[in-house]
């Protein structure tokens, strides 16, 4: 298969394009697309070979659920067997945007979507392609990251092409994405509801908005036999290539530890990487280090995270120390995605 990448600016939007993406996603063909967090894989949310063809393309296993992505709020009922108030409440604060909701589901959304859970993930994601492309291929485009399951999730199309060149039919080309992580899930089948993964709309927002919200602190292992619920709860996610290690403390003695650990693998002949920040760049003396963002906004960390897990790969990096960050705000967001990278391979100093 040949994959066709095609440029599309947001401002002047060229319809045949998108028109054409959505005729292929209307055919049961796959198109990656832009919106504010990642690029998705696009496919026919309500057709079951799609969702195996998504499953295939991604090397995504089958138990892992789909998110469902809609534009326009009324596209919602169908697909559910009920709708909360506390949910309309969130979708009219946060959609378009980075939150995704847990619905139980209706009969028009098959189990090949969801991962053969009787739920559905939806989202509305905030980026005028997207939308545009989601109404063109009849309302309902499921989209997951476009990338190779497992491995960090794609930030501008060149990433995606890295991954899935051949493998799909389109990407649509919107240039790099704003947000950089995966949007918040939360599961509204639950009082209260509940966070399965953090992301940029965070727990304090969506309190102010419907009242007490908990956090899911279940991490399940790869051979849990418990269906994940929503996508990165159970599998190893966003993962480069090489050994990563995230280490917390106080940031004086992380610099140090950093700094020691890696030194200690470079004598060894091993490429070693440092995650640092702006604050802290010029502490290390190790040749490849790389500033993800500022401490004084860790948007800027969510934003660089992925695209700087890639370049370690492109560069044969083996060895990756990183710092830590804030459990709080977006920060948790960034930490969840860290952790999960590092197969949770912490050290506290």
């Amino acid at each position: 298969m040949k994959t066709r990448v095609e440029k599309i600016d947001k401002a002047q939007m060229n319809m045949d394009i998108i028109d054409a993406a959505g005729q292929i996603l209307r055919q049961g063909g796959l198109v990656a697309f832009p919106t504010e967090t990642v690029y998705g894989l696009g496919a026919n949310a309500l057709d079951e070979e799609a969702a195996r063809k998504t499953y295939a393309a991604k090397g995504r296993p089958s138990d892992n659920p789909l998110i469902v992505h809609i534009a326009d709020l009324k596209d919602l009922y169908p697909i559910t067997k009920g709708v909360p108030e506390k949910a309309v409440a969130l979708a009219e604060k946060f959609w378009p945007g980075p939150l995704t909701m847990i619905f139980e589901k209706s009969e028009i959304v098959p189990h090949g979507t969801t991962g053969g859970l009787d739920t559905v993930a939806v989202r509305m994601p905030d980026d005028t392609v997207t939308l545009a492309l989601i109404k063109a291929a009849g309302g309902y485009v499921s989209g997951p990251s476009a990338n190779t399951s497992g491995r960090p999730s794609p930030t501008t199309a060149q990433h995606v092409l890295d991954d899935l060149d051949g493998k799909i039919n389109m990407i649509l080309d919107g240039g790099p994405v704003h947000i950089g992580v995966e949007s918040t899930i939360v599961d509204m089948t639950v009082e209260p509801p509940m966070i399965l993964r953090p992301g940029a709309v965070t727990k304090e927002m969506l309190e102010e908005t419907v009242g007490e919200v908990s956090v899911d602190h279940t991490i399940l292992t790869a051979d849990s036999k418990t269906p994940p619920k929503a996508p990165g709860m159970k599998y190893r996610h966003y993962a480069p290539r090489a050994e990563m290690t995230v280490v917390e403390g106080s940031l004086e003695k992380v610099v140090d530890k950093i700094s020691e650990l890696a030194a200690a693998r470079e004598r060894e002949g091993h490429r070693t990487g440092i995650i640092a920040t702006r604050e802290t760049m010029d502490r290390y003396t190790s040749r490849n280090v790389k500033c993800i963002g500022t401490r004084e906004d860790e948007s800027t960390v969510a934003a660089n995270l992925y695209a700087i897990l890639r370049d370690f790969d492109d560069d044969g990096t083996e060895f990756i120390y990183s710092e830590a960050f804030a459990s709080d705000g977006i920060g948790s967001a960034v930490m969840n995605r860290l952790l999960k990278a590092a197969g949770h391979h912490v050290i506290n100093v």
